[in-house]
């Protein structure tokens, strides 16, 4: 079972061939992967012509569907925020924040194709699926 990062999704849908989206395309053939409310705003949002979004709606329906924020993410999220910060390091995106939390708390290994994970793998122990 994965979690993919919107970053993934975006050049799986835009059709770019790299390391990232060969795993997402074979892990879409083999394996569980699990979705949340998050991925799907980000994902979903981006799409300007109709059908590729309800292409993309239709896809995102079939997969394991998880609720990704509530009171314990929150709290988690920002307890990781300020350890980083303690060590230097400023994420960019607060919902990258939140999508690495998730996945640490619920043994999700993430694939995905944004620096702003890695040191959430070396400080936090965020499980990465290795594309590089």
């Amino acid at each position: 079972m994965i979690f993919a990062d919107t970053s993934v999704w975006i050049d799986y849908f835009n059709g770019v061939m790299a390391p990232h989206t060969e795993i997402l395309d074979s892990a879409l053939q083999n394996s569980r992967i699990v979705t949340g409310d998050l991925i799907l705003i980000e994902l979903l949002q981006g799409f300007r012509k109709d059908s590729e979004y309800r292409l993309a709606k239709n896809l995102m329906q079939c997969l394991e569907y998880r609720n990704m924020v509530g009171k314990e993410i929150a709290l988690k999220t920002a307890q990781n925020f300020r350890i980083l910060q303690s060590k230097g390091i400023t994420i960019r995106k607060t919902i990258d924040m939140i999508i690495g939390t998730f996945c640490i708390e619920s043994s999700l290994p993430l694939l995905h194709h944004d620096r702003d994970f890695d040191p959430m793998e070396t400080h936090l122990g965020l499980k990465i699926i290795n594309h590089k």
